[in-house]
């Protein structure tokens, strides 16, 4: 199995984009794909997207080493830094951007806002193992940005789109985000990956031993990620692919600020981590977990609270075509900052 994941990791990019491609091409030439994938949801949960985003996580969460996780949490001075940035400088940067952009248009601009309030729990997992970045202390951050989403999601909506575009005197919106379809949401996207994962080590290791583990097992399971992100980038753009070509322009206008974003995060979070002298496998760590967003639970969120052909899941599905291509580069960048300054 490992000379097939070998190849998949070489040509990641062209299967990445072909996934693009397949799925605004079934949207496009197949528009009763997305009522059909609609109507296998049970409430903001998706059961598609839901099992393409539980195997992708699983292969990374089972390689990790969840022994070392009380030692990283010994370092406040990461988690601080993960946490301001995450949970500050992301999201007023997404505000700023979706306001300067969009202000215009209010529903793109509610979108661009849910996307910055979901921060990454999911795909964010790719980026950092692709990084070569600290596995433990990524899925450390993962579950601290779980438990923050949960606890802040619904009040950071209520805030950020009922209360601070009114006051600017850009727009008033009267929507609810229920804390129990988020909470719903962060546990079958992240909590049934992370039991699944540390289960699968603590037994087998139990059973077969370590080495057993780490040369037979684990790369049998580590294609399954790459398989299942190719899946689900399918589903998610088969969900709007009609509109995507349909609305060329539009699509401009949303990933403009999306890219500013993710190339501003990313860049921010990784020289002021360098400046404080952190070590690049946790820098990278930090810096994935602060540039990537939870878009599946912001298309999540826009679709059950705005509906399925609402601009505001448009706005959600852009996301991840812009995302992917620019966190592939950004991971080139990031190995060749490692090289340049570590």
């Amino acid at each position: 199995m490992q000379p097939k994941l070998k190849f998949l990791d070489h040509y990641l990019t062209l299967w990445i984009f072909l996934a693009m491609a397949t799925g605004i091409g079934l949207g496009y030439f197949f528009p009763a794909i997305s009522q059909i994938t609609n109507a296998m949801s049970v409430g903001t949960i998706n059961i598609p997207l839901a099992i393409g985003l539980i195997l992708m996580m699983y292969p990374p969460l089972a390689k990790v080493d969840y022994s070392l996780l009380p030692q990283a949490f010994k370092d406040k001075k990461v988690i601080g830094l993960s946490l301001f940035l995450n949970w500050f400088v992301g999201t007023m940067l997404m505000f700023g951007l979706a306001v300067l952009f969009l202000r215009n248009e209010p529903d793109y601009m509610t979108g661009l806002i849910l996307i910055g309030l979901a921060r990454c729990i999911a795909m964010v997992i790719v980026w950092s193992d692709l990084a070569k970045a600290n596995r433990e202390y990524t899925a450390m951050l993962v579950a601290l940005n779980s438990i923050f989403q949960v606890v802040s999601y619904s009040l950071l909506v209520w805030l950020f789109i009922n209360i601070l575009p009114a006051k600017l005197g850009l727009a008033n919106f009267n929507i609810t985000v229920s804390m129990k379809d988020v909470t719903e949401s962060v546990l079958i996207y992240l909590g049934i990956p992370f039991l699944i994962g540390f289960l699968s080590r603590y037994l087998l290791i139990k059973l077969k031993g370590i080495e057993w583990y780490n040369r037979k097992f684990v790369p049998r399971i580590s294609p399954i990620t790459l398989y299942a992100l190719l899946f689900t980038i399918i589903i998610m753009f088969s969900l709007k692919g009609d509109k995507i070509l349909e609305l060329p322009m539009d699509v401009i206008k949303v990933a403009i600020p999306l890219v500013i974003y993710f190339v501003l995060m990313f860049f921010v979070s990784f020289f002021i981590n360098k400046s404080l002298n952190i070590p690049y496998d946790k820098n990278a760590s930090i810096a994935f977990t602060a540039t990537g967003n939870n878009f599946e639970l912001a298309i999540a969120v826009a679709i059950a609270v705005f509906g399925i052909h609402s601009p505001q899941a448009f706005v959600g599905v852009i996301g991840p075509l812009v995302e992917v291509p620019v966190l592939i580069l950004l991971v080139k960048t990031s190995l060749w900052l490692k090289k340049k300054y570590y």
